[in-house]
């Protein structure tokens, strides 16, 4: 950008800062002033940053600021503007912009701002000023944490985040052409870091346990520091050069050379010792031209070795979104004097600084303290360190922080948490990638530890790595995760070095669990078996049919047991349907019908008539389980009908080996159990297509691999050949092609295991093609196992007794006329009709894949399972589900409602899910059925029913769950609560209010500000109100306050505050009681509902004295009897029984949701004292 277009108020701004003569600066009057304008004005820039990019073209930060921070350090208020100046001018241009732009023109933008920073960084690379920042940041450590102002911790920040950003600076490779043991601009920048002491500063902060809220700080500074060093490199520096490294430089010089001179020769074999203006053409037989001849060559015949049919043609451009993901991080080595001071830090950091660092970054990651993402400088110097430490000279001790099966599940968390997000979180693949791959690095670095501890001459070293490894090797999740990686491999967002450290560290785990499992003889593991339930389809199960002679003989036992059962079992341990199945429960009810008679047939009665019982409670309707006033002897023959009945099954499908992931929406119980280990079938896990792929990627690139890149890549093959027997697994042109350059390379004396496992692979190949034939045409294609198997086998070997039966002309043509009859129905699934109507059973994948071989289908996947589709929702659509939520959120079963109601039909996962992501409901509990009481006994008021059982006279709680909500606020009132259910109705009040402004909702806490309202928000009667009322009581560990949950409406909220208002009398307690149709009395019956009111007063008087003075306590058998407030025996106990339950009968109702819907009429009871009853 030219100057002359810079804004005149900011070059004005500019101007008023100073002058630079000779090396001294001379500040103008303004120059406070003129600091903080450029603040202001970054602050308001635009999206093109154009305040910074003119700012930058200028040199402010050159030829201004830098003189003033070293040469005015002494005026602070000056000095504190110019660091919040540069703070925000070196930031990162990655934060500038939020992300590397894509459009053109502000991509120009984003290269300036980057150009810029990396001018700033040159300009930084001076001891002057890092002697500035360091002596500042001396004297402001001094200080003591009393001293210590709050303006002096922001400076501290502000001088770590400026040294933050500089070094955050990338290296401008392309200009500034630097070549290994040469200083680039990053190394001059740590030299002054290292002569100005800031190094010492920060080993300081490191290790200081006063000033621990800088770690994340001094840990992200250190790793920018660290970004371009090899760990093993750094510590081999001023150890003068080892034997194997000599040995592996001479092996690549004898490889250059001998690719040298394999040129030569052949460009010596292409000239000719005499001229010839007729260079000749050939015919080439067995190769076909364009047309049905012979191709014609006109070159010479040395050059027809490298003819190609693609010569002279345009090469087909690669599109963005599917070239190869390139590598960012590039290692080079510095100059000596950098390395030298870069090892001792790390030596001394490992000493001092290392176990207390992570200790404390660890904890501010799992308190969530940290911001998002900083847990990537954890894992960066979890494997920079550990590596340092391993190459130097181990000792497990400096790492004993990090070295535990606590750091691999936190590895492996974030790991898998990468790993998930890269795969749905599409536009920034190639972020997560980068963090899997630092999370990658850290796993194999504590492997490789884990590894090294074995060799130590230390027999407590040695135990703790059994330890350690002991916890990895049993737990499955660790012997899961490389398969997944290996499935889910992308070079797209991957690049080749995550690849070659995902192989690499493949290679460790399966060396360290081979000679794990051979030391201990046998491993017992953990195994978590998935019990799958395909969505709409009953279980399968291994129902051998009965003959009717056989249900004959068995039935009259059955009967006796029949009759012999309890006729008043009970039914709350027995659900006869699966509330998580997303099958609505109206379309459970043939399931049910199975397991009754499954029952039946493993001689279960008792559990046969349970289940019957509660059927026919959940679906009365059509009398399928028996009428509501069914008798025994009709249950019985009901049940011989069932046991006899050919009720539909579903018969298991067989499940081909196969790679395809099941893309079927399933349910999985997982069951954990243990078993042996076998290393063998651990590996077979291995034999798979994705596996195989991603290793010839790997090997392809086997120039520039290293040595031990290769033997990984060789040794797993080899173990899936020769150990496994799977030879035909790497029959593939592709692995032929490169086994054939590899043959053909000149250097190939370079790669014997290369060689050697590539001729055995040839070798075994050419010996099963004179057996097998079309082996020639297996290659062409990528194999699983079972076909490995029937190439060497036979092909039809493994179809033996597993063949399916043949479909006749007639079924044919029955499928077809049902398919075409019914392809066209919308709301049904084609196949479920087809099923239903063959008369042949038919599996559902057998019906797919015939109508596919029939042409009537182009693929199998024309045809998904019923809720499989993911189906974003709708703004409309998440609206309808509100109020249909609202509508009937006080029914019985909510999402039965919902379901039938509702426009667009989903499972009921999906409406679950969504309505959990709303905050309609807390936990899914909520949407369960709720069951409708049984009817009460005959004479008595189901309304007013209430048993006073010793199981709530001892527990208050479950003894005012009963009461309504007007009652228990009544009663709070009369016990002196009445400020704070005020309090609690004026924030009901205000919440109603700010949900109608606002127009959204979201749950609120209830936070107690006096000591009125924390007591009342203690209280158990108190928070029994609060549950009445709908507020949410805080969740475990997460939250302190009760919460009014955004579940709630205005209308909801007004309505509920509203029936805590406070009495109008004292002393009255309102009772939800129903309306009574008024009628004439005779005289005795005045006088006996007077007598009846004395009784009810004479109760609740009772009642609330044992509120006041808290019941007294009576022990009876060891437990503690609450009783009305009146000290009662064993005995007594039982003969008043009567009595209290007569005087509690007429008084005390159910809870609101058991009462019948009518008028609502609020009756009010006076309750006198005692004095007063005369």
């Amino acid at each position: 950008m030219d100057l002359n277009m810079m804004n005149c108020e900011l070059l004005a701004t500019c101007s008023a800062l100073g002058y630079l003569e000779g090396d001294t600066y001379h500040k103008e009057p303004d120059c406070l002033e003129s600091v903080k304008d450029l603040i202001r004005y970054l602050r308001h820039e635009d999206d093109t940053r154009d305040v910074r990019q003119q700012l930058g073209a200028a040199q402010i930060l050159q030829s201004d600021l830098l003189p003033i921070l070293t040469q005015h350090r002494q005026d602070k208020p000056l000095f504190d503007a110019v660091i919040r100046l540069m703070v925000n001018l070196t930031q990162p241009a990655l934060l500038c912009f939020g992300s590397v732009p894509k459009e053109p023109s502000l991509r120009h933008h984003f290269l300036q701002v980057l150009a810029y920073l990396q001018a700033y960084k040159e300009a930084f690379a001076s001891e002057k000023a890092f002697g500035v920042l360091s002596e500042t940041l001396y004297e402001l450590l001094q200080l003591g944490w009393e001293e210590r102002q709050e303006e002096d911790n922001l400076l501290i920040e502000r001088i770590l985040l400026l040294v933050r950003n500089i070094l955050h600076v990338p290296t401008d490779l392309d200009q500034e052409k630097r070549i290994d043991d040469d200083a680039s601009v990053h190394d001059q920048l740590l030299w002054a870091v290292h002569l100005s002491g800031l190094d010492d500063l920060l080993l300081f902060l490191a290790s200081s346990p006063a000033e621990q809220q800088w770690s994340l700080h001094v840990l992200e500074i250190i790793s920018l520091m660290f970004r371009d060093q090899n760990p093993e490199q750094l510590a081999g520096v001023g150890k003068g050069r080892l034997a194997q490294e000599r040995s592996t430089d001479v092996a690549e010089l004898e490889m250059l050379r001998q690719r040298e001179m394999a040129e030569k020769k052949t460009r010596a074999l292409q000239r000719g010792n005499r001229h010839s203006r007729f260079g000749g053409s050939y015919i080439v037989q067995g190769l076909k031209s364009i047309g049905e001849r012979d191709l014609i060559f006109h070159k010479g015949l040395h050059n027809l070795q490298n003819y190609s049919s693609d010569l002279g043609k345009q090469p087909r451009r690669v599109p963005k979104r599917r070239q190869a993901a390139r590598e960012l991080s590039i290692q080079r080595r510095s100059a000596l004097n950098v390395r030298l001071f870069l090892r001792d830090f790390c030596s001394e950091f490992l000493e001092n600084c290392y176990n207390r660092l992570m200790g404390s970054v660890k904890d501010y990651l799992l308190r969530e303290k940290a911001q998002q993402h900083d847990e990537t400088y954890y894992m960066w110097a979890l494997a920079f360190f550990m590596a340092f430490n391993r190459a130097a000279s181990f000792r497990p001790g400096l790492v004993s922080e990090t070295l535990s099966v606590r750091t691999f599940h936190f590895i492996e968390q974030n790991l898998t948490n990468y790993y998930e997000m890269m795969l749905t979180d599409r536009k920034e693949a190639a972020s997560w990638a980068r963090r899997m791959h630092l999370a990658l690095k850290a796993y194999q670095e504590l492997l490789a530890t884990v590894n090294e501890m074995d060799m130590s001459p230390d027999e407590a070293v040695r135990d703790s790595s059994r330890i350690i490894k002991n916890n990895i090797f049993y737990v499955m999740e660790y012997r899961e995760l490389f398969l997944a990686l290996f499935r889910k491999f992308d070079e797209r967002c991957q690049p080749r070095s995550f690849l070659r450290d995902l192989i690499e560290t493949t290679h460790l785990f399966l060396k360290m669990l081979e000679r794990f499992c051979r030391s201990r003889g046998n491993l017992v593991v953990q195994k978590r078996k998935k019990k799958k339930k395909a969505v709409g389809q009953p279980v399968a199960s291994d129902h051998v049919p009965y003959s009717a002679g056989e249900l004959e003989a068995v039935w009259p036992s059955l009967a006796e047991q029949l009759r012999c059962c309890d006729p008043d079992l009970s039914l709350d341990s027995v659900v006869p349907f699966d509330a998580a199945s997303e099958v609505p429960v109206e379309e459970q009810r043939a399931e049910a019908m199975v397991r009754i008679q499954d029952c039946l047939l493993a001689g279960q009665a008792s559990q046969a008539l349970t289940l019957l019982r509660s059927a026919r409670e959940v679906w009365p309707e059509g009398d399928v389980f028996g009428s509501q006033d069914i008798s025994v002897e009709e249950e019985i023959q009901l049940l011989k009908q069932i046991i006899s009945a050919p009720l539909p099954r579903e018969a298991e499908e067989e499940e081909e080996e196969g790679e395809e992931e099941e893309k079927e929406e399933e349910l999985q119980e997982v069951q954990v159990s243990e078993k042996e280990f076998n290393f063998l079938d651990y590996l077979k896990r291995f034999a798979s297509s994705t596996v195989v792929r991603a290793y010839v990627v790997l090997l392809r690139s086997y120039r520039q691999n290293s040595a031990h890149t290769n033997h990984c890549v060789v040794k797993m093959l080899h173990r899936l050949a020769h150990d496994l027997k799977m030879e035909a697994l790497l029959f593939q042109l592709s692995l032929f092609c490169l086994f054939n350059r590899l043959l053909s390379d000149p250097a190939a004396g370079a790669y014997k295991e290369l060689v050697t496992f590539a001729r055995y692979i040839l070798g075994k190949f050419f010996a099963l093609a004179a057996v097998n034939p079309k082996a020639f045409v297996e290659l062409l294609f990528w194999k699983n196992t079972a076909v490995v198997r029937e190439m060497a086998e036979g092909y039809g070997s493994l179809d033996d007794g597993h063949k399916p039966p043949t479909w006749s002309p007639e079924e044919e043509a029955q499928l077809q006329e049902l398919y075409l009859a019914h392809r066209d129905v919308e709301g049904q699934d084609v196949i479920d009709i087809i099923l239903a109507h063959l008369k042949t059973p038919r599996t559902r994948k057998q019906v797919t894949h015939h109508l596919v071989r029939l042409g009537l289908a182009d693929s199998v996947k024309d045809f998904p399972r019923k809720g499989t589709q993911i189906v974003l929702w709708t703004e409309d659509q998440e609206l309808e589900l509100q109020r249909l939520f609202e509508e009937f959120q006080d029914s019985d079963d909510v999402l039965d409602h919902i379901m039938k109601n509702i426009t667009a039909k989903r499972s009921r996962a999906r409406i679950v899910d969504k309505l959990l992501a709303l905050g309609l409901v807390a936990e899914r509990r909520e949407l369960y059925k709720k069951r409708r009481r049984k009817s009460m006994p005959s004479g008595l008021d189901s309304t007013r029913f209430f048993i006073l059982t010793p199981f709530f006279i001892s527990h208050p709680t479950e003894f005012y769950s009963g009461l309504s909500t007007e009652t228990l606020g009544q009663s709070l009132y009369q016990e002196g609560f009445s400020a704070p259910l005020l309090w609690l109705q004026n924030c009901l009040i205000r919440v109603a209010d700010d949900r109608e402004e606002d127009g959204c909702s979201q749950a609120v806490p209830l936070v107690p500000l006096t000591e009125e309202t924390e007591e009342a928000m203690e209280n158990e009667q108190f928070q029994q109100l609060l549950r009445k009322l709908g507020v949410r009581p805080p969740a475990s560990g997460q939250e302190t306050f009760w919460r009014i949950p955004a579940k709630l409406s205005p209308t909801q909220l007004r309505r509920v505050a509203a029936s805590l208002s406070q009495p109008k009398e004292e002393g009255e307690l309102q009772l939800g009681l129903e309306p009574r149709v008024p009628r004439e009395h005779s005289p005795e019956e005045e006088h006996q509902e007077e007598h009846q009111k004395e009784h009810q007063s004479q109760a609740l008087r009772a009642l609330l004295l044992a509120r006041k003075k808290k019941a007294s306590l009576v022990s009876t058998g060891g437990k503690t009897t609450y009783l009305l407030g009146t000290y009662y025996g064993p005995a007594m106990l039982i003969k008043r029984a009567d009595r209290i339950l007569s005087l509690l009968i007429p008084v005390i109702p159910l809870a609101p949701e058991s009462r019948t819907p009518k008028i609502q009429k609020k009756k009010r009871f006076q309750i006198e004292d005692e004095d007063d009853s005369n």
